[in-house]
């Protein structure tokens, strides 16, 4: 197994985190109802920001003018970004009337406007480094779960031809702005290939020996709505140690307790942020945060604020849980806000879910410190 030598970090422009690390997706730029300060004190100390909308629909001129999408946000965390992969899969591959795909880029076909909107390798890359992103990732082609082996073969040639093009701009920025090896943002590949593992090696080999920082699990595969822990196993036993290996899009928690044993160190997911504002939230089933146990299959329960029988309710939402709303107002409270439609509701659902994560990354991390 080549994934014994796991990094211990992830560096960034004001320091490093411990890895694993868990960054919830502020798409453009923002988590709904919540400002830095509330990011701040769930201890969510990095986020990933969307390229492709933000491409889109972002005067480019403020970001200069910011200095990058953190300072924009006055957030001095982590910043991760996506390439606008998932789109070509999300958008075009399940709608090719929305656009197309070819080696040039994604050509998205935009409401109001007249012809195509061109999203290039080079493009994606130029735009991540002008965000100020900590990690860019290289634009890959998408297919959709399931596709044929044959799809997934012109997917895979296509993903590796835009590896190319990205991580050849990517040098040739880092050349032009005189950055470091110490002080360049991570740039990560993108391995896909479907269920078919002879495809995934392929797209492997590629891309190591274009050389990346990091490897990030594409076009995630799943059974019956949970990760395919054969193929996601398969990838990281075939990629090197002492690399980043990200698992995009895997947010489920049991998902990211089985993948983190494996090696993966980077999560993201939009199902904590969208969950709490579908009236879902994640509860520790533990009396304290000391008695938490990830190793349990049940470690965790859904919570539906909203029912009419929580409204007489003073118990906090979790025993097992530090954040604000936890700490500060009850059961009925939050379903009082619920019940008359107020965005606090929305915002203390939350931060509530936000920090169920961060504790899930801790105690993670603190049972690898123990296995050693």
């Amino acid at each position: 197994m080549l994934r014994t030598i796991k990094p211990k970090f992830f560096k960034y422009k004001n320091g490093k985190l411990p890895l694993p690390v868990f960054f919830p997706d502020a798409t453009r730029a923002v988590i709904r109802s919540l400002d830095t300060s509330d990011l701040e004190a769930t201890k969510t100390n990095g986020i990933l920001v969307n390229t492709f909308h933000l491409w889109k629909d972002m005067n480019k001129n403020i970001l200069s003018k910011a200095g990058g999408i953190g300072p924009f946000m006055d957030f001095d965390g982590a910043i991760i970004s996506d390439s606008g992969g998932f789109q070509v899969g999300s958008m075009i591959k399940k709608n090719p009337g929305v656009g197309y795909v070819d080696d040039e880029g994604a050509h998205f076909k935009i409401d109001g406007k007249k012809g195509y909107l061109t999203l290039t390798p080079e493009d994606s890359v130029r735009f991540q480094m002008e965000l100020g992103s900590d990690m860019v990732v290289v634009l890959d082609d998408f297919d959709a779960p399931g596709a044929a082996e044959d799809e997934n073969m012109e997917s895979v040639k296509r993903t590796i031809l835009w590896a190319e093009k990205s991580k050849k701009e990517f040098e040739n920025i880092c050349v032009k702005k005189k950055l470091t090896k110490k002080n360049r943002p991570y740039i990560l590949g993108v391995i896909q290939g479907g269920r078919y593992k002879r495809l995934r090696k392929y797209c492997i080999d590629a891309l190591v020996d274009l050389g990346f920082d990091g490897f990030g699990y594409g076009g995630e595969e799943k059974i019956k709505g949970m990760v395919n822990h054969d193929i996601s196993k398969f990838v990281a036993d075939n990629t090197p140690g002492g690399l980043l290996l990200y698992a995009l899009g895997v947010g489920k928690p049991e998902d990211i307790v089985a993948l983190s044993k494996l090696g993966y160190t980077i999560f993201d997911c939009v199902l904590p942020t969208r969950d709490a504002r579908h009236k879902r939230m994640y509860v520790y089933n533990a009396d304290s945060i000391e008695e938490i146990n990830i190793k349990s299959p049940d470690f965790y329960s859904f919570y539906t604020p909203d029912k009419t029988k929580y409204l007489d309710d003073l118990s906090p939402v979790s025993k097992a849980c530090d954040c604000v709303t936890c700490t500060r107002y009850s059961r009925g409270y939050l379903a009082h806000l619920f019940k008359i439609g107020d965005f606090t509701a929305g915002r203390l659902a939350t931060i509530h879910n936000l920090r169920f994560y961060s504790i899930l990354m801790e105690k993670i991390r603190e049972q690898n410190r123990s296995r050693k």
